[in-house]
């Protein structure tokens, strides 16, 4: 089997100024992400293996190819592709095809790890592959028991009031529906349904269920703070994310 594991990021940021390169309890912000991917290779020897970088940023290319000890490709993120509104599956096809080229080789599944989540562990990524292989889902992505549920406890403004988001007469939130919340961590792509075109909500769906650690990813310089407090702890106390902290220091 063959997978491309992709990073994607983009120069800048709106905002937490330059996330990308900010420093995480002491290590650089992409390189948990390059950890979590590095350990699962170890695990899996048998299975073959490529990483891209997909960004427009040079600063970020030069941590990359200046720190790393492990083989990263880099793509430079054409200008058309580093907009406010490119779909973030424009810039992993952009990646999947170049690297087929440049490889010489076919994917059986392209794997997306998003910078800005970097709390997971080595199981969560290899749970995501192996739900990706047992299904015929065009992807699987990661997920958290949600805080809040549409039916019961999450409401909209209308003309008349504010209003249950989906209208219902549970009385308890342990009638309604089970929902998730998407934690934009980890995604496994088919390689046919990165080539027809189609949206992430056209496509056949599963999930795998992460730890809720409360900060799904960084957008504000709050959650910023929020999650360094979150991993600390984590790291003290739960050996499957410290695992991700430690490995660090053998790719570096």
């Amino acid at each position: 089997m063959n997978i491309l594991f992709t990073i994607c990021g983009r120069a800048g940021s709106k905002g937490i100024k330059n996330k990308n390169l900010k420093e995480f309890l002491g290590y650089h912000l992409p390189f948990y992400t390059v950890s979590a991917i590095d350990l699962y290779i170890k695990q899996n020897p048998s299975v073959s293996c490529d990483i891209a970088l997909n960004t427009d940023s040079q600063d970020l290319i030069d941590l990359f190819n200046n720190k790393l000890r492990i083989k990263v490709d880099v793509i430079e993120r054409e200008s058309s592709l580093g907009l406010d509104n490119t779909p973030k599956v424009s810039v992993i096809l952009n990646s999947y095809n170049i690297m087929e080229e440049r490889k010489g080789t076919h994917y059986d599944m392209i794997v997306d790890l998003d910078i800005t989540s970097p709390l997971r562990t080595k199981m969560d990524l290899q749970n995501l592959i192996d739900k990706k292989i047992q299904s015929d889902s065009d992807i699987v992505f990661s997920v958290t028991d949600a805080r809040r549920n549409p039916y019961f406890n999450m409401v909209k403004k209308t003309p008349d009031g504010y209003v249950r988001v989906i209208e219902s007469s549970f009385n308890s939130r342990q009638e309604t529906p089970e929902v998730y919340d998407m934690n934009a961590s980890l995604y496994a792509y088919s390689p046919s349904f990165l080539v027809s075109g189609r949206m992430l909500y056209e496509a056949k769906c599963d999930v795998i269920k992460m730890m809720d650690t409360a900060v799904l990813d960084l957008d504000h310089e709050n959650d910023f703070e929020l999650m360094q407090v979150i991993a600390d702890y984590l790291y003290r106390t739960k050996p499957e994310f410290r695992e991700i902290q430690d490995n660090i220091n053998n790719i570096i």
